[in-house]
């Protein structure tokens, strides 16, 4: 492989670790073999608590981020109904409960059809969005104010698989800048409820697939023997 040249790598994002992990990870492996440093990102960030696929790209290829990160992304996971988190998702501990007994399966049906096509959707306080060159969750964590602006996004696909109260399981797919952990919320809302994200993978980048991708010790061990 030729990895100064530039070479796209498909990475099973491991729970708990950040994108940039992945990234420092697989650019200390490719020093070593190399003997010297070349560029390596990533296409798209996942959340510290969401596994799935990341795009690698190294050397010339990093040129196509851009590209690769405007691509649509399915996404598998499960809602959690019935409470919401102040990261919309279980980093942090519920701040509210509200009841369920009311959800019936023709409300979560006729809910479901809300969130298809194109909406405005108010991303989470605690996002690696910058506002007036400030990192919005980095001031969330300090207790600061945050004025957050909705943004334009399409949910193309979104299938419920499974409705086992207070779980619901889905599939989504949708555009750049789409938010899983405000689509939860979202939902929980709209069914007079709450709602956060309990659990997220990341299955489909355009037409990269996570079925073609590796752990992050696969590839290392690839590097290293190349």
């Amino acid at each position: 492989m030729n990895f100064a040249e530039g070479e796209v790598l498909l990475i099973n994002k491991p729970l708990n670790w950040t994108s940039f992990d992945v990234v420092n990870k697989l650019r200390y492996a490719i020093t070593k073999k190399l003997g010297n440093r070349i560029k390596v990102g990533h296409a798209g960030t996942l959340d510290p608590l969401a596994t799935g696929l990341l795009i690698i790209c190294t050397g010339k290829m990093t040129k196509r981020i851009d590209e690769f990160s405007g691509m649509d992304k399915e996404y598998t996971g499960t809602f959690f109904i019935g409470a919401t988190t102040p990261t919309y998702d279980s980093e942090m501990e519920p701040d509210a409960v509200f009841s369920i007994d009311h959800i019936d399966g023709k409300l979560i049906k006729e809910t479901q059809q809300k969130f298809m096509g194109v909406m405005e959707q108010m991303p989470p306080i605690y996002s690696a969005i910058k506002i007036d060159g400030k990192t919005a969750y980095q001031q969330a964590r300090k207790g600061k104010e945050m004025e957050m602006k909705t943004r334009t996004i399409e949910i193309k696909e979104f299938e419920l698989t499974r409705i086992a109260m207070p779980e619901i399981d889905f599939r989504a797919v949708c555009s750049k800048g789409t938010y899983i952990r405000s689509l939860a919320f979202d939902f929980g809302k709209a069914l007079n409820s709450g709602g956060y994200l309990k659990s997220l993978c990341r299955t489909k980048i355009g037409t990269f697939d996570l079925k073609n991708s590796m752990t992050v010790d696969e590839c290392v061990s690839m590097i290293s023997t190349s």
